[in-house]
């Protein structure tokens, strides 16, 4: 049953992404109930990963807990969504360090460049306020590592 989990649960993980990364590009929100799935099912991960409560889950959980912590301060500055922000801290539920790492950098790299892209077809308009999807950038970034995730 563990390893059925072990396919099984990064399938849905990668459906979820996609589909908060549609909702963002689309209405610039990603429903409450995504994120929740998202971080409700890191647990079912652990245990089909074989993670010890001590220190694995610890370890997981405090990881989580520092990096949900730094993009509430992004969010309280008014640089990032709500959503992204929830998505951020239950993808981190999900990832050891060095792949979190990764999809941090990524991720950062990956919104700087669609904000680059909007802004330059907002000059093209000529005008109105942008608000950047960033939950798209979060979310490739987050399909990019979640193979060094799982393995």
């Amino acid at each position: 049953m563990g390893w059925v989990l072990s396919v099984a649960l990064p399938a849905v993980l990668a459906g979820l992404l996609v589909s908060a990364g549609i909702e963002d590009a689309r209405a610039r929100n990603i429903a409450n109930w995504k994120n929740a799935a998202v971080a409700l099912l890191a647990p079912v991960w652990w245990w089909a990963s074989g993670y010890a409560l001590w220190p694995d889950v610890a370890a997981q959980l405090s990881l989580a807990a520092v990096v949900f912590a730094l993009f509430v301060g992004a969010f309280a500055l008014g640089q990032m969504g709500g959503g992204d922000v929830k998505l951020i801290g239950a993808l981190a539920l999900w990832m050891p360090f060095h792949p979190l790492l990764g999809m941090l950098v990524a991720m950062s790299i990956g919104g700087g460049v669609l904000t680059l892209v909007m802004m330059a077809e907002r000059a093209w308009r000529r005008g109105g306020e942008i608000e950047i999807p960033y939950g798209v950038a979060i979310v490739v970034a987050a399909l990019i590592f979640l193979p060094r995730t799982i393995s």
